[in-house]
């Protein structure tokens, strides 16, 4: 579709080192007029600096990382802010000439200590590369935000778009005190206990009124909160919307689900189900990770980008392939429907090309051969585009993880 119309409703929804400034920032985002609302208009609407698109819904997405931990014990952390279309998918590292790697500097020079100052707390990598971090979500998603656009600035200083990316993040990261929510509705961290899904999807739409989505990691430990927004207006100084998921969904188990305090890992324990107000009742842990059945989803960067499909390449739109994993030795080989899963000349593969399948191991719940759950990429596919995934570093890093079916 031509850039000039975008976020057409009835075309599938769609809406969705440099050197820092020597001074304060000090141009102006635009003035907005009788903005519509994105993700909601009948027709085309070509003032991209008012209107956010194609990226029209907007995610305020939030971690809790219990190992290694992150941010204070009674709170979440932000992740990020996203520019999804109106229908779920996205677009990603939408402006290479400002992928900035120096956003401490950046946001230094717009005098925003304060800003800073909270996101060294509340923003942080679980790798400990805060900075990293920062680069790779406004690389990724900022640059992709329409109204950010250097273009719909008024006397525009060079990289003030930076600063307002991250000040609205934390900004409406304030509003969503993901941790009080939960415990409003008497789920809290805990070695022992399990809740149900519902339980918490209740628990944030509560406040709202309005659906979330949630991540889980290793198959059933909560992680990860998406809040969803439409924006009247532009990202910088529009109206935040509260709206229901458009396309994007919530993946963690129906019960068992566990959110595990901020002190590690807690050991194997029998759990119970809490539905958010009735008494805990015994229940079964969902499937241990790489055995029986299960998909292999792919995180990079801190988010969960696709999955493995069955000749082993990584893929990030379409459906995930079934893998099945079986015990052999001190670890586990698994299988697609093309066959037998190795890593031939440092590449994973599944197919009739492998003559001996290959023993990993789980790695904290990671894929790891030989002992590494590192694996590469030559960088992250998109669209049909499907990636080969190395056991030699490469450009992109990636973590494989299992759900299980």
């Amino acid at each position: 579709m031509p850039s000039l119309y975008p976020s057409l409703r009835s075309i599938s929804k769609l809406a969705l080192v440099q050197l820092a400034c020597p001074s304060v920032l000090g141009g102006s985002p635009p003035t907005c007029t009788n903005p519509q609302t994105s993700c909601q208009n009948s027709t085309a609407v070509s003032d991209t600096c008012c209107f956010n698109a194609p990226g029209g819904q907007l995610l305020q997405t939030q971690f809790w990382d219990s190992s290694p931990a992150t941010g204070p014990s009674n709170s979440w952390t932000i992740h990020g802010l996203w520019p999804d279309h109106c229908d779920g998918t996205y677009d990603a590292n939408c402006d290479a000439s400002r992928a900035y790697t120096n956003i401490t500097q950046i946001l230094q020079a717009a005098g925003k200590t304060d800003l800073l100052s909270y996101m060294n707390t509340y923003w942080k990598d679980v790798n400990g590369n805060d900075e990293s971090f920062w680069e790779h979500e406004w690389g990724k998603h900022g640059t992709c935000i329409s109204t950010l656009e250097p273009k719909c600035y008024t006397d525009y200083t060079p990289q003030e778009e930076v600063a307002d990316f991250f000040q609205k993040t934390v900004d409406l990261f304030k509003t969503l005190n993901s941790y009080q929510f939960l415990s409003d509705a008497g789920i809290t961290p805990s070695s022992t206990a399990t809740y149900t899904s519902a339980a918490i999807l209740a628990a944030l739409k509560k406040p709202r009124g309005v659906d979330v989505a949630i991540q889980c990691e290793n198959t059933n430990e909560l992680d990860e909160i998406w809040y969803f927004f439409d924006v009247k207006g532009s990202v910088q100084t529009g109206t935040f919307i509260p709206t229901d998921p458009d396309g994007s969904k919530s993946d963690c188990p129906a019960t068992g689900v566990k959110y595990l305090p901020k002190s590690g890992s807690s050991p194997p324990t029998t759990t119970t189900t809490t539905t958010g107000g009735g008494s805990p009742g015994p229940t079964t842990s969902p499937g241990t990770p790489f055995s029986g059945k299960g998909t292999l989803q792919v995180t990079t960067g801190g988010k969960a980008d696709g999955c493995i499909i069955s000749a082993g390449t990584w893929y990030t739109t379409g459906t995930c392939a079934t893998f099945t994993a079986a015990a052999s030795g001190s670890g586990f080989t698994l299988t697609s429907s093309k066959g037998k899963c190795g890593v031939v000349n440092n590449v994973l593969t599944c197919g009739a090309s492998v003559s001996s399948a290959t023993v990993f191991s789980n790695s904290n719940g990671n894929l790891a051969y030989n002992s590494s759950p590192s694996f590469y990429a030559s960088s992250a596919p998109a669209g049909s585009t499907q990636a080969t995934v190395s056991t030699t570093q490469e450009a992109t890093s990636l973590t494989i993880t299992w759900k299980s079916s």
